[in-house]
């Protein structure tokens, strides 16, 4: 199996004809004003085999490029809707709305159900989103090499149970920018990541027992502010600082061969 950073959080996994996309997201603009697609957010049109979404905010369910990058029906598979209102689910509703409109072949999957997705084998791991939405992070097996994806969970007590079944990981990638958000329908504002920040995807990746850690869920080139949102200043260095030798800073679109 082979891995391919598609920028912000999005990856790309194939084995044996498979292509497996995970938080696969071209355009950031709906959720980041002023803030578009960047050279490397594209996936193969038409040649993805499978998709599984974290969850359902706009900067991880694009329902177009997702609509774009698979074969026609392919499985898409995803975390069940929020609970409450329209107010308690203001940050999954436009996503819930896209991948209506693009009619795609969605699946809820249930924490630590497992999915046979052609060569692939995946399993949904508890997660804990920082805004209180459904929010899942996936295991995914093929070749004989096993990947952790994290989305953008924040730090949990889940680490031990996941590690005890699946540990060791050849790769994880793991949030990295430490987000600090200001939702409007969050009243009072916490002041505390809703993501993992360096330190902390570090200590998740030492956990999980993984070989290459590789950091996401940030942008090196950015704009100056985004409204509601701070991050850490520099997740690349941090994270080299905290996770040692397990640190992989992957490129946007560079490959990594998990067989070597």
């Amino acid at each position: 199996m082979r891995a391919r950073r598609l920028g912000w959080a999005g990856v790309e996994l194939e084995a044996a004809g498979g292509r497996l996309l995970i938080d696969h997201v071209r355009d950031l603009s709906p959720l980041f004003t002023g803030w578009t697609s960047t050279d490397g957010l594209i996936a193969p049109a038409g040649e993805a085999t499978a998709a599984l979404v974290t969850h359902l905010h706009r900067d991880h369910t694009d329902a177009a490029a997702l609509a774009a990058a698979l074969r026609d029906r392919a499985p898409v598979l995803r975390p069940a809707p929020g609970h409450g209102d329209d107010v308690d689910n203001a940050t999954t509703l436009l996503a819930e709305r896209e991948l209506r409109h693009h009619d795609l072949a969605t699946r809820i999957a249930d924490t630590w159900s497992e999915h046979d997705l052609g060569p692939f084998r995946v399993t949904a791991i508890p997660a804990v989103d920082g805004l209180g939405d459904p929010q899942l992070n996936w295991v995914v097996e093929a070749d004989g090499q096993r990947v952790f994806h994290g989305g953008d969970t924040m730090f949990h007590g889940h680490w031990w149970l996941v590690a005890r079944r699946f540990a060791p990981f050849d790769a994880a990638f793991l949030p990295a920018n430490g987000a600090v958000v200001d939702a409007p329908h969050l009243r009072p504002p916490s002041p505390f990541p809703a993501a993992l920040d360096p330190r902390q995807a570090a200590t998740a990746a030492d956990i999980l027992g993984a070989r290459h850690a590789v950091p996401v869920h940030y942008e090196p080139e950015q704009p100056d502010k985004v409204p509601g949102y701070a991050e850490v200043l520099d997740p690349e260095r941090e994270f080299r600082e905290h996770a040692g030798e397990r640190a992989r800073v992957l490129p946007v679109g560079e490959w990594l061969d998990l067989a070597g």
